[in-house]
């Protein structure tokens, strides 16, 4: 059976998986067969870069920051089918879970946390980047900064896009609720890639619950369902069993492709220099 969130990250591009001669750069110098932008799943790559262009224009007033957002989002719930199905699935989730309000934080997790608040008609706290928290009636008409122990003994839903080792948690976003006198007792996350972030939040005493997790099963289910095809697949899951292995055995058999990264100039160039200076090619 299709899983609905697998097509969605495939329909909207939120995952893209690269031919098999041409593996995509990571930031930290090295080579993957995938890339994840979960917050495409907001209804498509160009909608999203609006909205986050939109929240660089409205940033310099953050008392009225949640309420502007929660406009623009709003319409694209009413607009955008997947966008308005996978907030959904949130909010059936979400029902099942004990908490006071909901929190998110700067800035791909107030795609969804923001719309998920008003449909439960829970408060909803944004933590920015800067530490600074406000927090808003679920209508979004009023938001109120909040202070030390404004919060005492109450408890939030954090709701994230995207969980990797769960280190925006564990630096910003816990660290920021207990300041309020609450703490985070369960999140949901649209995406979890399977690397940590799960045992990190577990062990800070938080539940967690995801709809897709990046592992072999994914991609397999995008296999049969022709999202992706044979080689693929195969490509993916010998980086998911070994990334170093992955990458050795691709730079042996294209033996050009550093050559031609460095000659291509640019972030091409960057990155490549930087997988040299590892020693990845060895």
């Amino acid at each position: 059976m299709e899983n609905l969130i697998i097509k969605w990250l495939f329909q909207t591009k939120a995952i893209q998986v690269c031919s098999e001669d041409m593996p995509f750069w990571y930031t930290s110098g090295t080579l993957g067969p995938y890339y994840i932008n979960t917050h495409f799943l907001y209804g498509s790559k160009l909608d999203a870069e609006d909205i986050l262009e939109y929240m660089g224009v409205i940033a310099g007033e953050k008392d009225l920051y949640p309420s502007r957002l929660y406009k623009k989002i709003s319409e694209q719930y009413d607009s955008n089918e997947i966008f308005r199905e996978v907030i959904n699935l949130i909010v059936v989730k979400s029902k099942e879970l004990s908490f006071d309000f909901i929190s998110g934080g700067e800035r791909r997790d107030f795609f969804f946390s923001i719309m998920a608040a008003k449909i439960l008609k829970k408060p909803h706290v944004s933590i920015f980047k800067d530490g600074t928290m406000f927090e808003s009636d679920f209508d979004f008409t009023k938001s109120t900064v909040v202070t030390p122990d404004s919060l005492n003994g109450k408890k939030a839903l954090h709701i994230a896009d995207l969980v990797t080792e769960a280190s925006s948690y564990l630096r910003a976003w816990i660290p920021a609720i207990k300041f309020t006198g609450a703490c985070i007792s369960s999140s949901i996350a649209i995406v979890d890639r399977d690397q940590g972030g799960r045992e990190a939040l577990e062990s800070n005493e938080i539940a967690f619950y995801s709809f897709a997790l990046i592992q072999k099963d994914l991609f397999k289910n995008a296999f049969l369902n022709n999202y992706i095809n044979e080689k693929q697949y195969l490509m993916i899951c010998d980086f998911i069993d070994s990334p170093k292995i992955f990458m050795t055995n691709f730079i042996k058999s294209h033996p050009n492709f550093l050559d031609n990264q460095i000659n291509a100039g640019g972030k091409a160039k960057e990155r490549a220099l930087l997988f040299i200076e590892k020693g990845l090619n060895l």
